[in-house]
């Protein structure tokens, strides 16, 4: 394996497992100060969106910065990534995510590995990931025509507005989803869940790219 795909992979492992630390800490944190869900989920919208675009902007001249295999697809499909980066990016973003929520239970002093039992079911939810997911995908190729540098705030700005607008609260990535199974805390969802969660992104993912690709190839 050359050094430019090791580096990407290493990209991809750090940040998926930054982004799940963010998105499953701060949850932690907020739920630790307040009883009130609305400010948890203002704290937690707020770092997410905050720590994604830090996150985007280190990474992205490395590896794109997908941390995400929805993303990974869409540039699989577009022929942007050939078929052996995109299963090595794929398996990577899990390690990394997996690991992401292992570190995340282990600093607030919580079990390292926990079984969620939050529920997120019913079509409402599932449909709010697809809208949530194709989102995310014509953000970052629709910006990304713009300037490559916007990418990061456009990304951390759709998502912090997705966690409101969505009833699912804007998962809007396979490998998050994934490793929220393993804390049962306020970002947890219910293992039975994430099969139908994953489904719906990848098909929003889907629909976006087409969609995109119209649009551009007009």
């Amino acid at each position: 394996m050359d050094k430019e795909i090791s580096s990407k992979l290493f990209a991809e492992l750090v940040g998926s497992c930054f982004l799940v630390m963010i998105v499953v800490g701060s949850g932690i944190m907020a739920e630790n100060l307040s009883s009130n869900q609305l400010d948890i989920l203002l704290a937690n919208t707020i770092a997410t969106g905050a720590g994604l675009t830090v996150l985007i902007w280190i990474f992205i001249s490395v590896s794109g910065a997908h941390f995400n295999p929805a993303v990974s697809l869409v540039m699989f499909l577009n022929k942007e990534l050939r078929i052996n980066e995109f299963l090595f990016f794929i398996f990577f973003q899990v390690i990394g995510g997996l690991l992401g929520v292992i570190l995340a239970n282990t600093m607030f002093g919580l079990e390292i590995i926990q079984i969620a039992e939050k529920e997120r079911n019913g079509f409402n939810i599932y449909l709010s990931e697809f809208i949530a997911t194709f989102g995310l995908i014509i953000t970052i190729l629709g910006v990304r025509r713009l300037s490559t540098i916007a990418i990061g705030p456009a990304v951390g700005l759709y998502i912090s507005a997705g966690y409101w607008f969505t009833s699912s609260t804007s998962f809007a990535n396979p490998v998050v989803t994934l490793a929220r199974g393993f804390t049962d805390t306020f970002t947890g969802i219910s293992p039975e869940f994430i099969l139908p969660f994953i489904v719906f992104q990848l098909m929003g993912a889907a629909v976006a790219m087409i969609l995109m690709n119209f649009f551009i190839n007009d």
